[in-house]
């Protein structure tokens, strides 16, 4: 595995993370496929890819430890793998209000959103050769008002601000760019009636659909020029 191409996707288990390791896949990379608390769908998901010929490593890691995002840049180093793309991916969107959200949840999601990326950022660039790519997974709607989603929203923002100052630093060792996808797949317990009726809102009047994402990651690895830029794919959904 150790000659091959490799590639860190976060929250690769399953949803979006799992679009983009899928397509790094599809690419020729071998996959770190890191996941927290969805281990069986990230066996499931290392299955599927293992029996497309995909070299797979899992990782399963709470980023919000500093031991244990240590403990697996230490567990890719011991393999030999030399990390060219990292995909930061993992993160948690959970419904609340700003009068209601307590401390320790906007600490958790500040910790996963944007703590991590941070941290895997700083050790991916450290350990990446010329050419490397760090892609972080923004929201194409960081910049509305979403009431109840207060932490989430400004994770998302400021993570943009985070990948063009990390992408003016890095270079030109490395390249750091963010996609924001917009309507894909609702969050977790987010309800089906509203989705649809922001789904029909949308120009396009339709989800965007797993190739469209794909072809945004491509689209960073291709073009060698673009850097610190943020690929909106969302339908339309910013204009509304």
């Amino acid at each position: 595995m150790g000659k091959l191409p490799f590639a860190l996707v976060t929250g690769a288990a399953h949803r979006l993370g799992k679009v983009f390791a899928r397509a790094l896949a599809k690419r020729g990379y071998a996959i770190g496929l890191h996941y927290y608390s969805s281990e069986e769908q990230a066996q499931a998901t290392a299955e599927e890819f293992r029996q497309e010929g995909v070299e797979v490593l899992l990782f399963r890691t709470d980023l919000t430890s500093l031991s244990e995002v240590d403990e697996l840049f230490k567990e890719i180093d011991e393999s030999n793998l030399s990390i060219s793309i990292l995909v930061n991916s993992a993160g948690v969107m959970n419904r609340n209000r700003v009068a209601n959200l307590d401390i320790a949840e906007w600490d958790k999601t500040m910790s996963l959103n944007l703590r991590a990326p941070f941290l895997l950022s700083k050790k991916a660039y450290s350990r990446m050769k010329e050419s490397g790519l760090i892609v972080n997974i923004s929201d194409a709607g960081r910049n509305k008002i979403w009431v109840n989603y207060p932490d989430y929203l400004i994770s998302k923002y400021a993570l943009e601000k985070l990948t063009q100052i990390m992408a003016k630093e890095f270079a030109p060792k490395v390249r750091v760019n963010a996609i924001a996808p917009g309507l894909f797949l609702p969050a977790k317990a987010y309800p089906i009636t509203e989705w649809e009726k922001l789904v029909a809102r949308t120009p396009l009047k339709r989800a965007v659909v797993e190739s469209e994402i794909a072809s945004a990651l491509y689209f960073l690895i291709d073009n060698p020029s673009i850097i610190g830029q943020t690929i909106v794919v969302d339908g339309g959904y910013s204009l509304v």
